[in-house]
């Protein structure tokens, strides 16, 4: 496919490149408008499309913004990302995507793949708190602009913008035990992505404030975050004959997971066991019962990380900021019989 370039307009009025140059960039001092008016619509007319790669190569800036997320399948990740988009196209950058599919050495090829392409910064929510440390690394101390959101890297100085996971672990616990269960089962995520940790604090704090001893083999490793890996976890603990009331569980899909299992060995939710998660979305509304989760706030998420690179972008030198949001927790049937 042959596109039209401005020496194709120049051509069909009769007039010079440069002149027709001026007149798209709206040049009102070196053009009439009616010289203007003559080339836009002449323009329009031939499907002329602006060249955006020569213009930013010009300016010294490509105008792009990187975004790499562990998966696209969930509403979190696509909300994150049209979010984006919607943020920063009027401001005339352009989105590229890369999924690296809980993989840290697809992680580091997208990695490798953004840099190549020049792009102006990077927003990252990464697999492996450790794996790509080092690369993450010299992009800091080299000012690269880059904002991680959601999963960050533990004391990377870098720019962040995630959600209160410890503490709505505790809330999230915390209505479980309320609601009088005592024998919960903690399907934890990989002890390599960061915000692991702080959940599952938050469900030991939970059980430590109503005296309720951890029993360890309620405390399941399941070593991914994938429908199969919830679904798995639940069945070991019920082929060991280990006794238990509820599950929390790290990850939505796990969590759909972890019911499906359930449902299939005909163990009633809520009334046998009761089962909640972080990270929910609408998702977890669609099935039944519905599952009571912590939901982030996406868009905010979103807004503030596009913020944050946007101002590393106009300034390499500016100070780190690292902002907490608030979630919300949204009690549903699959803890409590009353919708």
């Amino acid at each position: 496919m042959r596109y039209v370039t401005i020496k194709d307009i120049a051509d069909a009025l009769g007039i010079s490149k440069s002149s027709v140059s001026r007149a798209l960039a709206g040049d009102i001092r070196n053009v009439s408008p009616s010289t203007i008016e003559r080339v836009r619509a002449k323009a329009l007319e031939m499907g002329y499309r602006r060249n955006m790669t020569a213009v930013n190569l010009r300016a010294k800036a490509n105008k792009i913004i990187g975004i790499i997320v562990p998966e696209i399948t969930t509403p979190f990740s696509m909300a994150f990302v049209t979010t984006v988009q919607e943020a920063v196209q009027p401001l005339g950058y352009r989105v590229l995507i890369a999924v690296s599919s809980e993989d840290p050495a697809r992680e580091r090829q997208n990695l490798d793949m953004f840099e190549n392409g020049r792009v102006d910064g990077l927003l990252v929510s990464v697999t492996h708190n450790l794996a790509n440390r080092d690369h993450f690394e010299n992009l800091v101390r080299s000012n690269f602009p880059i904002v991680f959101f959601d999963r960050t890297i533990r004391d990377l100085q870098c720019s962040s913008v995630c959600s209160n996971d410890g503490l709505m672990s505790f809330f999230l616990v915390e209505h479980l035990i309320r609601s009088g269960r005592r024998r919960i089962v903690n399907l934890a995520g990989p002890s390599y992505i960061e915000n692991s940790r702080a959940r599952s604090q938050g469900y030991r704090e939970a059980l430590e404030k109503f005296h309720i001893p951890v029993d360890r083999r309620l405390v399941v490793s399941t070593g991914g975050v994938s429908v199969e890996d919830g679904a798995s976890a639940v069945e070991r603990l019920l082929d060991g004959g280990i006794d238990f009331d509820a599950i929390y569980c790290f990850t939505e899909t796990q969590a759909l997971g972890a019911k499906r299992t359930l449902q299939e060995r005909n163990i009633v939710i809520p009334q046998d066991v009761a089962i909640c998660t972080m990270s929910g979305t609408e998702l977890s509304s669609f099935v039944y019962p519905q599952i009571t989760a912590v939901e982030q706030n996406v868009v905010e998420m979103a807004r503030i990380a596009v913020r944050l690179l946007l101002e590393k972008i106009d300034i390499p030198s500016a100070p780190q900021q690292n902002i907490t949001l608030h979630s919300s927790l949204i009690v549903r049937g699959s803890t409590t019989s009353e919708e």
